[in-house]
């Protein structure tokens, strides 16, 4: 509506509306046009904001973000449900390949949209760029919903994916950009709470309509895809109105803007203050420095040791999540569930959403890498049980109403210990160990690394468990044995160190971390940075109130 505004009557409606919210007279504003309004909604918006604490308004920032999160959580809980409806299959009668088609063309669609967020983190800017994908993703949730043919949803299917793909790598990291180290571990965990929050959504939404819709109306299938659009929606209308990263500003010649970002950020706009000005300069001198020895391309990540260092930790740590059995447990224990006769509902999503919860509270206090260690060690012990009741009980061939049961607790279990630990900092590690240069590189090649396990593991599952059966499962007990082995020996514990420290802690420390004391890899920039600022600010009052003690004496005199 704004962007066809001829004579005024759209935007006399809008400022209407202003009028109730705001009690203002809509005659106040007789030649307002579209950019006006929306300069007057960001200014209010704005002043609202201020008046929040730092920390709160980093966080509700946040969250609106991590709506993108949510859109990926929704389409791959809802998708299963639509193909499985019987309107669907009424219709298109699909074979178990072109079913497995459906799902997958999501994630190599959201492997090629990771690939290309990278450089349009770079160039568009973070905001941009998750406009960009909410815009790619309701073109394609727009064609899934409309589709009259299985080619249709393929190329929604694959669109959609497309534009998760630039939104899971671009949030997270937009997240940390923005957030004080001391909750950067907590909004960024965001990411996998909402992911589970869609997911939990879309369960109840194809139930709804499974339930309510008779099997020869196509509602059954295109209502709960197309409720989808809804957040996407809304992300792309309001995403401009949130304050773009201030180290993405600094970087791109910016500086004036990048300065009264970190002010509204953390010191409800004061540039003055201190930890303002400390962070501030601390990342001018690193993106200084950063453009004096390294060129802007994806050769930087294979230039430098300490960026390839960076580079092998994210790689690794996204395609071990796939390998801790997460995508095995999603994609084949509802059959299973159905083989044992047991309904399952959506209890492992409403687990996982409470397991969550209690982890945004706790991420920051104990850390990356000995939760990492924990998790893979905790998913390797409910493989092992779970690996001996398959294979003592079969599924389909011995009734035993103990052993189901243990499988559905062991499961429980296994969401649970992945919540907490290993999903969330898939998403934490690689968004906070990269600099301002690399970080969009490092981490659209990381989720690309995800996205290419998440299809493998979906690909080759049922065929696995088809021809070995319980079996395939040890290869899960082994991998997240190895896995903890990899983290305790190669990852460094990053909790609550600023940004720009990460680059001395990947150049100095060594390899084999189990060897090194942290305490030796502290740089402390951020805090002396701090306390020079806070002691010129004393030196600055102090001078001020002497010259306003000279003035009044001197005024006395005479």
């Amino acid at each position: 509506l704004l962007g066809h505004v001829a004579d005024g009557r759209p935007v006399w409606y809008i400022i209407r509306a202003q009028d109730i919210l705001f009690k203002y007279k809509s005659s106040s504003y007789p030649s307002l046009t579209s950019r006006g309004v929306v300069s007057f909604c960001h200014r209010k918006i704005l002043k609202a904001t201020m008046a929040l604490p730092p920390k709160v308004y980093q966080f509700l920032v946040s969250v609106f973000a991590s709506v993108g999160s949510i859109l990926y959580g929704y389409d791959l809980g809802v998708i299963a449900e639509a193909i499985a409806s019987d309107n669907f299959n009424n219709q298109f009668h699909p074979t178990k390949a072109e079913q497995g088609a459906v799902v997958s063309v999501f994630t190599g669609g959201a492997f090629f949209g990771a690939m290309f967020s990278g450089v349009a983190g770079d160039y568009l800017g973070r905001r941009s760029t998750i406009l960009l994908g909410s815009i790619i993703f309701i073109l394609g949730g727009a064609l899934q919903t409309g589709a009259q043919s299985l080619d249709y949803l393929y190329a929604g299917r694959c669109i959609a994916g497309l534009g998760v793909g630039f939104l899971v790598m671009i949030i997270p990291l937009y997240q940390a950009e923005l957030a004080h180290p001391d909750i950067r571990g907590m909004v960024t965990a965001l990411q996998q709470f909402m992911l589970g929050i869609g997911s939990l959504v879309a369960s109840w939404c194809a139930y709804g309509t499974y339930t309510n819709f008779s099997a020869d109306n196509s509602a059954q299938w295109r209502v709960p895809l197309g409720i989808q659009i809804v957040p996407a929606v809304v992300l792309a209308a309001l995403i401009m109105f949130f304050p773009e990263s201030p180290r993405w500003l600094i970087d791109h010649g910016q500086a004036e803007k990048g300065l009264r970002t970190l002010a509204r950020l953390h010191a409800h706009g004061n540039e003055s203050d201190p930890w303002v000005q400390a962070e501030y300069n601390q990342i001018q001198d690193a993106i200084s420095f950063e453009h004096e020895h390294e060129a802007k391309s994806y050769f930087e990540l294979f230039k430098s040791k300490s960026s390839f260092r960076r580079l092998i930790l994210v790689t690794a740590i996204q395609a071990s999540v796939q390998m801790t059995g997460v995508s095995a447990i999603q994609y084949y224990s509802p059959t299973i569930f159905a083989q044992i006769g047991i309904p399952t509902g959506d209890t492992l999503k409403y687990q996982g959403i409470n397991s969550i919860i209690a982890l945004i509270a706790f991420i920051d206090k104990l850390g990356r890498r000995w939760t990492m260690i924990g998790g893979n060690l905790g998913n390797m012990v409910t493989f092992i049980i779970a690996t001996a009741l398959l294979a003592s009980f079969p599924p389909g061939e011995t009734k035993n109403l103990g052993a189901e049961w243990g499988f559905i607790i062991v499961t429980w279990v296994y969401n649970f210990c992945f919540s907490c630990t290993n999903g969330p900092l898939s998403w934490i590690v690689p968004a906070e160990v990269f600099d301002t240069r690399t970080r969009a590189k490092g981490v659209s090649i990381g989720v690309m690394v995800s996205f290419a396990f998440n299809t493998l593991i979906g690909q080759v599952t049922p065929i696995a468990m088809e021809s070995v059966g319980w079996r395939y499962y040890i290869l899960f007990v082994v991998c997240n044995f190895t896995n903890a082995l990899f983290f305790w020996a190669f990852q460094p514990e990053t909790k609550k160190r600023p940004l720009e420290e990460m680059n001395y802690l990947f150049t100095n420390a060594p390899l084999f971390v189990p060897t090194m004391n942290m305490k030796d890899y502290e740089q402390h920039d951020l805090e002396n940075r701090l306390e020079e600022a806070e002691r010129k600010a004393s030196i600055s009052s102090h001078v001020e109130e002497s010259d306003r003690g000279y003035q009044e004496s001197a005024a006395k005199v005479l």
